[in-house]
């Protein structure tokens, strides 16, 4: 059965997500709304991955239930240059834009991985996609939000 791996992409993807926010969150310190907003959304992708781990263990599947609460060891420097920096917009664009693909990428995983319960009959894995999912797709309209209000800055100039 290959749902085992679909669950370890999903897992990976959904870490990476929850890094990438907290890297926006960072980077955009200065910039409370997307500061914290960012850092919540990472929240959500840290509930999916404990989740995820948990749904993986029924599969044989060890997956990692530490989730990421930082951005890395360059976090600080980041914040730092966020205050340096707060008028500038193109890095910020840029992380953005990553951001918006890791998040089409994470609703495909959840797609893929409702499809794959739906075909095993896992009602309980099907629950978690339908429970997560959604969440996901408020990151992708979030990061799409932004890239739509920061790009006119970026482009005009």
């Amino acid at each position: 059965m290959k749902l085992g791996l679909a669950l370890r992409e999903l897992h990976r993807s959904e870490r990476s997500l929850a890094r990438e926010l907290l890297t926006v969150s960072d980077r955009h310190h200065a910039e409370h709304e997307i500061h914290h907003v960012a850092r919540d959304l990472a929240g959500w992708s840290r509930n999916h991955t404990t989740a995820l781990a948990e749904a993986g263990r029924r599969y044989g599947v060890r997956l990692s239930d530490e989730a990421a609460k930082t951005s890395g060891v360059l976090a600080p420097v980041r914040t730092a240059l966020s205050d340096l920096t707060r008028t500038r917009a193109e890095p910020g664009l840029l992380l953005l834009a990553d951001l918006r693909r890791k998040a089409v990428g994470v609703s495909l995983d959840w797609e893929l991985l409702a499809q794959g319960a739906q075909a095993v009959k896992d009602p309980e894995l099907l629950a978690l996609a339908q429970r997560c999912h959604p969440e996901t797709l408020r990151q992708l309209k979030w990061a799409n939000a932004m890239l739509k209000t920061l790009s006119p800055q970026v482009l005009a100039s």
